[in-house]
């Protein structure tokens, strides 16, 4: 039973890592784009590489004292992650709807933390 909490509580971690990054590297490019000259083009591909990193990150420190399941830890992490950022965004935004960028998004959760969860396993090697 403590196994079970442990990794519960590893899974709330890694999420809250995740948010938590994401808050500040979404302020820091908020930052740049007041006070610099970057086009505001750049913000959902910014948006992207954010949420991949910072999902990639949590998911590390979710399966880095894990011995086995990596990828599908990680993956859940992502999954995790995309499902409270879209719920939230269904219960905020009246006009919510599944589009191509919900899709990329998705994926981006999806193997950032694949990836993660695999690189949290090996990083203890």
């Amino acid at each position: 039973m403590n196994e079970k909490n442990n990794s519960i509580s590893s899974f709330i971690k890694g999420i809250f890592i995740s948010f938590g990054l994401t808050i500040i590297l979404f302020y820091i490019l908020g930052m740049l784009l007041s006070y610099t000259t970057l086009p505001e083009s750049i913000i959902n591909p910014a948006i992207m590489i954010i949420t991949g990193i910072s999902i990639l990150i949590g998911a590390s420190i979710v399966t880095i004292k894990s011995n086995k399941k990596g990828f599908i830890k990680g993956a859940l992490v992502g999954l995790l992650y995309f499902g409270l950022i879209y719920f939230s965004s269904s219960v905020i935004l009246k006009n919510f709807q599944v589009n191509i960028y919900s899709i990329i998004m998705f994926l981006v959760a999806f193997l950032c933390g694949s990836i993660g969860g695999i690189v949290g396993i090996n990083l203890k090697k």
